[in-house]
């Protein structure tokens, strides 16, 4: 699942495509991806404008003229790229925009996760589930003192906290997995239980990776890539995700794998302590 850094990596290469162009016309060819009522989705949007992209976590904000916002999540293997109407129809293709200069955008989709909500800008915390994530890492809320409080309320496991988006938003498989590896933390400890010095330290790893993965352009390791078609970089760079069975870069122990709610979630045995 495209995680913070991919998804502000698709945002940033969208702009130069398809900011200041008008639509002229939407195709659904597969209207479940549009949360919202479709028929208003269709006649509503014609003669907007795209003013800008914003993002929150993994949400992109396509702004649009006359105050609309186009609320996009990408899910699994979302992915928009820029093409003509005439172009040959992929299989995968389920959205489309026509704009009035002879192009096109279109959302592509394996799994058909994705979805869209047409809702008025501003409106994006009543209107959808941003309403109920936590501060974005790297964001002034989430400062040392917020992130200790918060997981002191939590009694579940440290990964599966960090990745209900509730507490600090964005994060996901990767990027989880990569922070508490180089936070020294066991995966199943107790989030509760976790001493505020390494709270600290992993709020601090959290803030740098998603920076770092951010300047790398995100992590492709299977179908990611942003709306030019090109993949990330910082894959190169992980630590832990993707290495079960060798030998971990700090102690030389073998890294582990195991299941936590389903999710692959890869470890060092011996580097990271279990806090219960």
């Amino acid at each position: 699942m495209p995680e913070m850094p991919e998804v502000e990596t698709v945002r940033r290469t969208l702009i130069p495509l398809v900011k200041g162009k008008t639509i002229e016309k939407v195709i659904l060819w597969y209207p479940k991806i549009v949360a919202t009522d479709h028929e208003h989705f269709l006649t509503e949007l014609p003669g907007k404008e795209i003013i800008d992209i914003d993002r929150y976590a993994k949400y992109l904000l396509i702004r649009l003229s006359d105050n609309l916002t186009i609320v996009s999540h990408l899910r699994m293997e979302g992915k928009y790229h820029l093409t003509t109407p005439n172009a040959p129809k992929d299989k995968h293709d389920h959205v489309e925009f026509i704009f009035t200069d002879g192009t096109a955008l279109r959302y592509n989709d394996v799994r058909k996760f994705g979805r869209m909500q047409l809702i008025l800008t501003g409106t994006e915390k009543q209107a959808t589930a941003i309403g109920k994530l936590g501060p974005e890492p790297n964001s002034p809320e989430f400062s040392d003192q917020y992130f200790i409080a918060s997981l002191k309320r939590k009694k579940k496991n440290i990964k599966n906290t960090l990745l209900d988006q509730k507490t600090v938003a964005g994060l996901g498989n990767i990027y989880v997995d990569e922070t508490l590896w180089q936070s020294g933390i066991h995966p199943l400890s107790s989030a509760n239980k976790i001493p505020a010095d390494k709270v600290k330290e992993l709020r601090r790893n959290i803030n740098e990776t998603i920076t770092i993965a951010t300047k790398e352009r995100g992590t492709t390791v299977h179908t990611y890539l942003d709306a030019n078609g090109q993949t990330g970089g910082y894959q190169k760079m992980l630590k832990v995700y993707g290495h079960a069975g060798e030998a971990c870069s700090k102690c030389g122990t073998t890294l582990e794998k195991i299941k936590v709610s389903g999710r692959g979630t890869t470890f060092c045995p011996k580097c990271q302590v279990m806090y219960q």
